[in-house]
C-alpha cells in the first residue's frame, strides 16, 4: 500500500494510518477473546475436572503472571528493534497457545497453555501503545487510544458470549480451538505493515551553553531510570491503573458465575448477560478519550482528572448494584458501570506516553502492564475466588468498589504533577522506515 499525502502531525497518510489502526484494533480484540474465553467455560471445566473457584481464577491469572514476567524484556525489543515484527511474532504465539488449550488433558496442562498465552500477549499492549502514539498527533492521542482500547471490552464480550455458546453445543475444547484462528491470520498480516525507525536513546546535553544549539548525548542507565522515577504523575498513574484493572478483571472473570449462581441462569444466558455489560464498555473507552481531549484544551491535567471522576463514579454505581439493589435496577447500574469504568483507559494510556522519552514509550507502557497485572489483574480473579470459596460470590462482589476508591485517589494525586512532568520530556521527531 503506497503512503502519500501525509497530513501535518501524522506519520503516514490518513488512509494508511487507518489501515494500521484497523489491524491494531482487531489484534487487540482477538487478544482479549483468547484471554477471556475461559471465563464462560468455568462451569464445563468444573464439571469435567471438579475444579474449585480458586483454580478457575488461576486459569485467568496464569495469563497475567506471564505478562508480568515477560512484558518488560519484550517491550525492550519493541522499542529497540521493531514494533511490527515483535507484535506479529507474539500474536502468533498466543494464538497457537490458545488452540493448544483445546488439547489439554488436565488442569495442569491447561494452566501451562494459558501461561504461554500470557507469554505471547506480553508484547502487545506496550508495542501497540507505542505505535498508536506514533500514528496520531498528541492532541488526538486520548481519543484514538480510547477507540483502540474499545477493542478490549468488545473482545472480552465476544470471548465470553461465543465461548459459552460454542461450548454448550460442541464442548469447551471446540470453543478454545475456534477462537484461536482469526488472531493468527491478523498476526501474519502485521508483518507487512510499515513501521517507524527505532529512536536513539539520546537527550540534549545540559552542560552546554543555553545560547547555543544543544547537541545530543547518549542517555545513561540513570537517565533512563530518571525518565520514570522522577515523574510523580507517571507513578501515580501506574498504580491507579492497577486499582481499576483489579476491578475490571474481577468483573470480567466472575460476572457470568454471579448470574449463574445468584440468579439461577444457565451458562449460555449468563455469559450473554455478562457480555452486554462488557459491550457497554465500548462506549466508555472512546467517550473518555473524546472528553479528555476536549477538556485538555482548557485543563492540561485533564488526562488524570477524568479518571479520578470516572473511577469514583464507578465505585458508587458498583456499590449500589451489589449492596443495595437487585433485579432490573441492579442490571441497569451494571450497564452504567460498563460505560464509566473503562472511561479511564484512554486518558491514562496517553499519560504513559506523554511524559516519557519517545524512545522509551513501549517500556513505559510495559511498566504500567507489570504494575496493573501484578497487583491488579493477576490478583483480582484469585482474591475473588478465595472470598467466594470462603463465603459466597455475592459477598466477594461487595468488596470491589474499594479498589476503585483507591484508584480515584491515586489519579487525583497524580494530576497535580502532570503539567510539570510534561515539560521535562525531550522533543523527538519520528521517521518512517523505508
Amino acid at each position: 500500500m503506497k503512503i502519500q499525502n501525509k497530513p501535518e502531525g501524522y506519520l503516514f497518510s490518513k488512509r494508511y494510518t487507518n489501515y494500521i489502526f484497523l489491524l491494531l484494533f482487531l489484534l487487540y480484540m482477538f487478544d482479549y477473546i483468547d484471554r477471556m474465553v475461559i471465563t464462560s467455560l468455568f462451569p464445563f471445566l468444573k464439571a469435567d475436572w471438579n475444579l474449585t473457584d480458586t483454580q478457575c481464577g488461576m486459569l485467568v491469572s496464569a495469563v497475567y503472571w506471564s505478562i508480568v514476567l515477560f512484558t518488560f524484556p519484550i517491550s525492550i525489543l519493541v522499542d529497540r528493534w521493531s514494533r511490527r515484527k515483535t507484535i506479529g511474532m507474539m500474536a502468533i504465539l498466543w494464538s497457537i497457545a490458545t488452540g493448544m488449550g483445546a488439547f489439554s488433558k488436565s488442569f495442569r496442562h491447561l494452566f501451562i497453555a494459558r501461561t504461554f498465552i500470557g507469554v505471547g500477549e506480553a508484547g502487545y499492549a506496550p508495542g501497540g501503545s507505542a505505535m498508536m502514539s506514533a500514528l496520531y498527533p498528541q492532541e488526538k492521542r486520548s481519543l484514538m487510544m480510547g477507540l483502540w482500547n474499545a477493542s478490549i471490552p468488545l473482545g472480552s464480550a465476544i470471548g465470553v458470549a461465543v465461548g459459552g455458546i460454542i461450548a454448550a453445543h460442541w464442548g469447551w475444547r471446540s470453543a478454545m480451538g475456534i477462537v484461536a484462528i482469526p488472531g493468527l491470520i491478523i498476526a501474519i498480516l502485521f508483518f507487512f505493515i510499515k513501521d517507524y525507525k527505532t529512536i536513539g536513546l539520546e537527550k540534549s546535553d545540559s552542560k552546554q551553553d543555553i545560547t547555543t544549539e544543544r547537541k545530543k548525548v547518549r542517555m545513561s542507565v540513570s537517565d533512563m531510570l530518571k525518565e520514570f522515577l522522577s515523574k510523580p504523575s507517571l507513578i501515580f498513574t501506574y498504580f491507579g491503573m492497577a486499582g481499576v484493572v483489579f476491578t475490571t478483571t474481577s468483573l470480567l472473570t466472575w460476572l457470568p458465575t454471579y448470574f449463574h449462581r445468584v440468579q439461577g441462569m444457565q451458562e449460555g444466558p449468563a455469559g450473554l448477560k455478562s457480555s452486554a455489560v462488557m459491550l457497554f464498555a465500548i462506549i466508555g473507552a472512546p467517550l473518555g478519550g473524546y472528553i479528555t481531549d476536549r477538556w485538555r484544551k482548557k485543563r492540561i491535567n485533564a488526562r488524570l482528572l477524568l479518571p479520578t471522576i470516572t473511577s469514583l463514579l464507578s465505585a458508587i454505581l458498583m456499590f449500589l448494584a451489589f449492596s443495595v439493589f437487585n433485579g432490573q435496577i441492579q442490571y441497569l447500574l451494571l450497564l452504567s458501570v460498563g460505560v464509566s469504568i473503562t472511561a479511564f483507559i484512554a486518558a491514562t494510556a496517553a499519560v504513559t506516553q506523554d511524559v516519557v522519552h519517545a524512545g522509551l514509550r513501549a517500556v513505559s507502557y510495559a511498566i504500567a502492564v507489570v504494575v496493573q497485572n501484578l497487583i491488579g489483574a493477576s490478583l483480582g480473579p484469585i482474591v475473588m475466588g478465595a472470598i467466594s470459596d470462603a463465603t459466597n460470590i455475592q459477598t466477594a462482589f461487595t468488596f470491589l468498589p474499594i479498589a476503585l476508591l483507591i484508584a480515584s485517589a491515586l489519579f487525583f494525586a497524580g494530576s497535580f504533577y502532570y503539567e510539570k512532568d510534561l515539560q521535562k520530556v525531550e522533543k523527538v521527531t519520528l521517521e518512517v522506515v523505508e
